[in-house]
């Protein structure tokens, strides 16, 4: 919970009470190697904080092929926002690819958050808005790049990640074959 709270409060100011309020709405879980956090179809009720571990938020495309959209490590919020704002079904996965451990808040109890504490919607929407940025600054250039140069920015990009997750998801997130990113990996070395 300890590293929640440091987390949150980069976003903003918050007393002991309101700490403590956090804390007893949270619940810790854990969630095992590809098991999902979220699934497409089904509307999504938490938000969760990974406290060790690696998700990947991932969908089916029209040809019926997975695509990994990104990668949520350690430290970092996790949840289908669209889907958990609007109370609609999600359109992408969200699965473990490690085993993880998460703190989760209920979508009530994150609610509830937001109605008793004055300046929660102000830090969450700073944390959206990072979350976002770092989302498009790690998407956009990958666009535009050949495949060797999207893979070293990957490295850039998720230093702690690449040796812990299957290479099938980073072949996916980057857009090649397991093949041509075997090769990449092997010219590069």
């Amino acid at each position: 919970m300890k590293e929640f709270i440091e987390y949150i409060l980069q976003f903003g100011n918050l007393n002991q009470q309101q700490i403590d309020l956090i804390s007893k709405k949270a619940t810790e879980l854990d969630l095992p190697k590809d098991e999902y956090f979220s699934e497409a179809g089904k509307v999504s009720k938490q938000v969760g904080f990974v406290l060790d571990g690696i998700v990947r938020v991932c969908y089916y495309n029209n040809k019926g092929e997975e695509i990994t959209k990104y990668f949520i490590e350690e430290n970092n919020l996790v949840v289908d926002l669209e889907s958990f704002d609007n109370e609609i079904p999600s359109m992408a996965y969200v699965q473990a690819i490690t085993n993880c451990r998460l703190i989760v808040f209920s979508r009530k109890d994150w609610l509830e958050l937001s109605d008793t504490i004055i300046g929660w919607d102000a830090i969450v929407h700073k944390i959206i808005s990072k979350a976002l940025r770092q989302k498009v600054e790690r998407r956009s250039p990958l666009v535009s790049e050949d495949a060797t140069t999207r893979y070293l920015m990957f490295l850039e990009i998720y230093p702690n990640v690449v040796n812990r997750i299957p290479l099938s998801y980073i072949a996916s997130y980057l857009g090649v074959t397991q093949s041509s990113l075997s090769r990449i990996r092997k010219n590069i070395q």
